[in-house]
This record gives C-alpha cells, structure tokens and sequence, in this order.
C-alpha cells in the first residue's frame, strides 16, 4: 500500500484528496474562528468554554467526508473496498453530529441555567428552571441516542432486512413486551410530567414517608430526597404523582411555625405575648411578617397555648421554633414558675376528715 502511495505522487487523485483536505481544514478553522468571535461577546449564546466542545464533533464530522472520498481509496489502492469506506463514514457522521447536537444541548443548557441562582434567598423560579432544563435534558439525551442507534443500525442493509421482518411478525410480541415494560413507561412518563407540570422542584422542602428534607436530585425514573440528618430517601418519580406528600417551597419560600406550650391556668397570657414579641425581634430569624399568642385548647389539668411565628423559609423557621419554644419556657421558669403545668390536689372539709380517721 505504500508502494503504491509513493507510486503515485504525481496521480490525480493526490491532488483531489490534498485539495479536499485543505479545504476541509479552511472550513474548518474558519467555523471555529466565527464561534470564537462570538464566544467573546457575552451577548451570544455560545461562551468562549464552549467553543471546545463543538469544535471536537466538528473536526470528526468533517472526517467523516474525508473519508468518504474516492480519492482517498484511489491514492491507496483499496477501491474494492468502497462499501466499508462509506459505512465507515457513514457511522462517523452519525455519531458525530449526535454528539455535536448534545453538546449544543448542553451549551444552552448552562447558558440558561447560569442566569438564575439556585442559592439565593428567593429561588422560586431559579429551582423552577433547573428542575425543567435537567429532567427535559435527559429526555432529549435519551430520545436522540437512541434515534442515533436507530439510524446507524438501518444504515446496514442485513439488519434493516431482520428489523422489517421482525416488525411484520412482531405483534403478539410486542403486546407482551408492552405488558411487560408497562411501569418502566409509567415512571418516564411519571418524570416527563414532573418537568412539566412541577408538583416538585430541586431544593424544594417536602414531607414524604414521615421524612423531613430537600429534593435534591429528579432524573426520569427516580426521585432523590436529602433528610435532613444527610440520609437520602430515593423514591420513584411515580410516587410525587400518585401519593399526597408535604410540598412546604410549592409556591414560595416563607412559612410559618408554631410552638406548643401547655401551661397552668395562671398563665399571665399578656406577659407571654410581650416576651414572645421581645424574643422575635431579638433574632435574625425572624422576617418581621407574623407574631401571635393564642390560647387553642384547656383541659382538665393544663391549658394549650400557641406561639405563632414567620421566617422566610423553612430551615430558618424550625431553628426559630427552637429557640421560642427554650426562652419561653426558660421565661415562665424564671418570673412565673406557677404557670408551669402541674397537678393541684383539692381536699375539702380537711378538720371533719380527720375527725372521721379519729
């Protein structure tokens, strides 16, 4: 094959392939000069980072028509072998393009993505984007692999031969794989309807199996919770949509908390409400909104009482319900130790019971 390749210096189809390669190259570094210049100015889509990743399919795609040259067999006598030259081309564009189109997805992606933050105080629509942009993704990855692998197993004349013959007499087949693979469609399309309509969000603070704690990751089949003790509780997608749960972020980050308080009946209410005003706007916590003393409950031997309070999310909330629920106390403790709840023993006629013992 060198022989013939050093025989042939001065054959036509040397000069075809070495223009062709030229001219892949000046396409080549011309498109990569145009993204570049775009990538600079941050009005664009494409950042200068991303440059890199299109370039490498890009490369690869115009290989690909290299490849598929009759020049190039020609110069090195293996022009019998046409048929694999142009598969092999054929497979390399394919693959190619899919993954420059999933590394465009990717681009824009972060590009809208970047725009909002996750960590911010209110993050409503910043988790509203994410959680749509991450679970849309992995459908769109999903869908065009396997479009790709389609499209690259067709090109093969044999195995498109086996595929429509498997499809005419696939029927029954199929029904029972369709039976078959009935939850694992229920679950993607339990994730597809998640992106769209949101019962959930990342970082949204929800209640399920009893579990306090912030969703944390959503993919098409599952669903990862992170307890608030760093456990992490992994639920299928199909749970947010068939079973009631706790969403406490659904529609805003504020929430209120309550304390429960069970106290004597000589409880002064009004000092309580002045201590519980004190304790509020003594803490960081608090965001100003709600603060209030009620009286929910009596029974025989105590009375409920109800602190009720606001901060701006639900992390803030419980360590402000902490620290009510220990000053007040510590409070009726200190100036009103008769409040506390406690049992009375009423004995009436004590002289005449004696009398009776006697």
């Amino acid at each position: 094959m060198l022989d013939s390749l050093f025989n042939n210096v001065n054959n036509p189809s040397l000069i075809y392939l070495s223009g062709a390669f030229l001219l892949i190259l000046i396409i080549y570094f011309i498109v990569i000069k145009i993204l570049s210049s775009y990538g600079k100015n941050p009005k664009y889509l494409i950042p200068a980072k991303a440059v890199k990743k299109i370039s490498r399919p890009l490369l690869f795609i115009f290989l690909s028509f290299l490849i598929r040259m009759q020049s190039l067999r020609m110069l090195f006598g293996l022009d019998e072998h046409g048929y694999w030259f142009k598969k092999t081309s054929t497979l390399l564009f394919i693959f190619s393009f899919t993954w420059l189109i999933l590394n465009i997805l990717k681009i824009v992606k972060h590009r809208v993505i970047e725009k909002y933050d996750v960590h911010a105080a209110d993050n409503l629509k910043a988790r509203k984007i994410t959680t749509q942009f991450n679970i849309l993704e992995r459908i769109a990855i999903f869908i065009i692999v396997i479009l790709a692998l389609g499209i690259a197993l067709m090109s093969f004349e044999g195995i498109r031969e086996i595929g429509v013959s498997i499809f005419a007499s696939a029927g029954v087949a199929g029904i029972i794989i369709g039976f078959s693979a009935q939850k694992m469609i229920g679950t993607i399309l339990a994730g597809i309807q998640i992106a769209i309509a949101q019962p959930i969000k990342l970082d949204d603070v929800v209640i399920v199996e009893g579990e306090w704690g912030r969703i944390e990751e959503i993919t098409l089949t599952y669903v990862v919770v992170k307890i608030w003790d760093k456990r992490r509780l992994v639920v299928p997608t199909t749970y947010f949509i068939e079973k009631p749960f706790q969403n406490w972020t659904k529609t805003s980050s504020d929430i209120l908390g309550t304390v429960f308080l069970y106290t004597d009946y000589l409880v002064p209410f009004d000092a309580l409400r002045a201590e519980l005003t004190n304790i509020l706007k003594g803490s960081k916590l608090w965001d100003g909104e709600v603060n209030n003393i009620q009286v929910t409950d009596s029974k025989a031997g105590f009375v409920e009482v109800r602190a009720l309070m606001s901060a701006g999310n639900s992390s803030d909330a419980w360590d402000l319900r902490v620290l009510v629920r220990e000053k007040l106390i510590s409070f009726m403790q200190k100036n009103y130790p008769e409040s506390l709840a406690h049992t009375r023993l009423y004995v009436k006629n004590m002289d005449e019971a004696k009398n009776r013992n006697l």
